[in-house]
């Protein structure tokens, strides 16, 4: 059975971490921030961590990342 191949979108929105976890970027940041605190900007701007919910499928998409 052949290998199965990487999910080239998932490797550019997703980045391990040291301990094997997955970064991610959050959704809502690209325009619009007149009617968003200033305490949401800040928090949005910042990387989020996948949820353990998640793991286990995006890792099979990025199975052959380094």
């Amino acid at each position: 059975m052949p290998k199965q191949k990487t999910h080239r979108a998932s490797t550019k929105r997703f980045k391990k971490t040291a301990n094997g976890g997955l970064k991610r970027a959050h959704a809502f940041t690209s325009h619009r921030f007149h009617g968003k605190t200033k305490k949401q900007r800040r928090q949005l701007s910042k990387a989020g961590m996948v949820d353990s919910t998640d793991m286990k499928r995006i890792k099979q998409m990025i199975s052959q990342m380094k």
